[in-house]
Order: structure tokens, then sequence, then C-alpha cells
């Protein structure tokens, strides 16, 4: 099985895409909604947050007030920093273990929709393929103003406040453009699926673990046959 990660930007039509790989069947894990789960009350990273933040960032059950600690390392590298640090290790174990459960249930590949993969690069290098959904800025913006109800100015303000697509969409390796007709987006959907669907790139792995569980197998058979008998 392999890795493929997903991004976009605001309103390029990245949640729509994806509700697409999910009707094909396709495993998608939502980064975005792991790392929330990682800070819940209870797990490692919520301590750790409290132990360097303070009680502060705290709401009143427990939770961590999201926009209490984003203004805490607002503009504030080393803090932002040091909070990444407690959050992505986190983060990359709940991945795996969600990873590891689309594996033992045989899918080949699974989708990671991670909204800034570009920005960090932190997991690029889990990535066999990565996929941007791309649109042009002047439909980006239309649909960005309809969408929220916001005026122009205020609309590109949100816009060039992240990478823009046409940098993701240099950096990866497919690009899905949905600047035009949403049944054009969704044919191109429908054949990445297709072209990842029959990629042998998910065999090596599972072949490696395949022939690692055969040597345990060999080895417990040797153990209850030969040598317990005799201990």
């Amino acid at each position: 099985m392999f890795l493929v990660g997903l991004t976009g930007g605001i309103a390029s039509g990245k949640s729509s895409v994806i509700q697409v790989f999910q009707q094909l069947g396709c495993a998608v894990i939502d980064v975005d909604v792991m790392a929330r789960h990682v800070v819940q009350p209870g797990y490692p990273a919520h301590r750790r947050i409290v132990e360097v933040f303070g009680t502060e960032v705290l709401l009143e059950n427990g939770d961590i007030n999201r926009k209490v600690l984003g203004d805490l390392i607002f503009n504030q590298p080393d803090r932002r920093q040091l909070l990444n640090a407690i959050t992505h290790p986190e983060i990359r174990k709940e991945m795996m273990k969600e990873t590891f459960k689309y594996f033992l249930r045989g899918y080949r590949y699974v989708i990671l929709d991670i909204p800034l993969l570009f920005e960090t690069k932190k997991l690029l290098k889990y990535m066999k393929h990565t996929v941007v959904v791309y649109c042009d800025r002047d439909t980006q913006l239309v649909r960005l103003m309809r969408r929220n109800s916001l005026n122009r100015k205020d609309a590109e303000a949100r816009i060039n406040a992240q990478l823009p697509l046409t940098e993701k969409a240099r950096m990866a390796r497919h690009v899905l453009d949905n600047s035009g007709e949403w049944s054009v987006t969704k044919r191109q959907v429908i054949l990445l699926h297709a072209e990842l669907e029959r990629s042998l790139e998910y065999l090596p792995l599972r072949l490696g673990v395949l022939t690692g569980l055969a040597g345990i197998a060999i080895l417990l058979y040797l153990l209850t046959h030969y040598l317990l008998p005799y201990a």
C-alpha cells in the first residue's frame, strides 16, 4: 500500500474532490481532524501543551482553546516550532495507526487530506504521490466571494495568505484542474483513481509484510515441533 497526499487552496474544490474519491470507495484520512483529535484531554499532546503554554490555553471544559493558542504562536516562529514539536509526532502516530488499519483491509492506497502539505513539508517524505486540486485565481476569487459572502478585498486577502495554487501545482505529481465544469473535474478524479488502482507500487510493502509473517510462522512451527518437546 502507498500514501497519496492531497491538498488544494481555499475555494479550490478540494472537499468536493475528496467526496468523489470516497464515493469511489477510497480510504481518506483527514489530517486536520487527526490534529484536533490528538490534542483532546487525556492525550499526551494535550498534557504537554498545557505544561508548555499554561492553563490559559484551556476552555472551561478542558479542551484546548485553539484561538488563544493560535494567538500565542502568531508571528512567533519559536513558539510555533515548539507546538509543532509536540503535536506532529502524535499526528504521525495516529496517521500510521489509521493507515495500518486500511492496509489490513486490503486497500491499495490511502489518501491523506493535508491542507499544508507543501507549506510544512513534514509529511511529504511519506507520500508516494501528491495531488493538488487547482483552479485559476479568477475562478478561486469568484467562488470564495460567493461562498463566504465576502467583498473582493477580503477575499483577495484570504487567498494571498496562502501559498499560491500555481506554486502547489508546480510541486505536485498530479494536478486536478477544477477551473471549469464540475463534470470535467469529476472525470479527472475517476481517471486518477483508476491510474492509482492500476499501480503496482503497493506490492513491495505488502510482499515485505507477507514475507515477514511467513518467516514468523515458520519460526513458530520450528519452535513448537522441534525445540519445545525437548524442553
